[in-house]
């Protein structure tokens, strides 16, 4: 008796050490981050063009934009420990910035090309597992547009005009107060917003609101393919408070 219960404590040991073994190196992603400053007027307009994954944008009140990008590679289960080839595998996502003007910017996503004559040409660009999450800063009064691929959009504190396109994922905009004319559509999923409009169904799946603020108004023209747009106001002391 006493044999077995020696066995079981020391299966019960060895369980929980492969537990805590496994959860420790499964919490420990192949990460890059990097940050940039580019110094930007107030007004202008800001592109991003290619970015997936998890997009933050707030405003704030410096004459700059702060790009702070993580791409990482989690670890999946069953995998004891990082692959050899994981930091190379980050360098398949590029994000490079480009300044036009004092008052045009563009941040940009690029992908590694797959050159296979067995790949559709649809899917020759991949993130090769590569996660990717942005949280970027900008002048409030910034206009931005958008075009996201698949995954989490939220722009909090921004009051100039928006132009937003995800191709699959949530889109959330938590606006300050002031006058705003919206439009916003989807293809298939809802539209649930605080300013003043009037929804209705956009070929059955989908479902577009338009609103028309009193002039002069911020634009806001978002477009979803299969997801979610939300758009939110921020209560005044709120926005006061930021």
């Amino acid at each position: 008796m006493k044999q077995v219960l020696i066995a079981a404590v020391f299966v019960l040991g060895m369980g929980c050490a492969a537990a805590a073994f496994a959860a420790d190196t499964l919490g420990r992603p192949v990460l890059a981050t990097t940050t940039e400053h580019v110094a930007f007027a107030a007004g202008g307009t800001i592109h991003i063009n290619g970015s997936y994954g998890t997009l933050n944008i707030e405003g704030w009140d410096q004459p700059e934009v702060e790009i702070t990008v993580t791409r990482s590679l989690p670890l999946r289960f069953g995998e004891s420990k990082a692959p050899d080839a994981g930091p190379q595998r980050l360098e398949t996502v590029h994000v490079a910035t480009t300044k036009q003007s004092a008052t045009e910017l563009t941040i940009g996503t690029t992908l590694t090309v797959k050159h296979s004559k067995w790949v559709p040409a649809f899917l020759e660009s991949s993130s090769t597992g590569v996660d990717a999450d942005y949280q970027i800063r900008v002048p409030r009064n910034s206009h931005l547009e958008i075009q996201h691929g698949a995954g989490f959009v939220q722009v909090r504190g921004v009051t100039g005009d928006i132009d937003g396109s995800v191709r699959r994922g949530d889109l959330l905009l938590w606006l300050p107060p002031g006058a705003y004319s919206v439009d916003a559509k989807t293809k298939i999923g809802m539209v649930s917003s605080e300013l003043a409009g009037v929804g209705r169904n956009h070929y059955v799946t989908g479902e577009r609101y338009v609103g028309e603020g009193k002039a002069p108004a911020h634009r806001l023209n978002l477009r979803m393919g299969f997801g979610g747009i939300t758009i939110r106001q921020v209560p005044v002391e709120t926005a006061d408070s930021r």
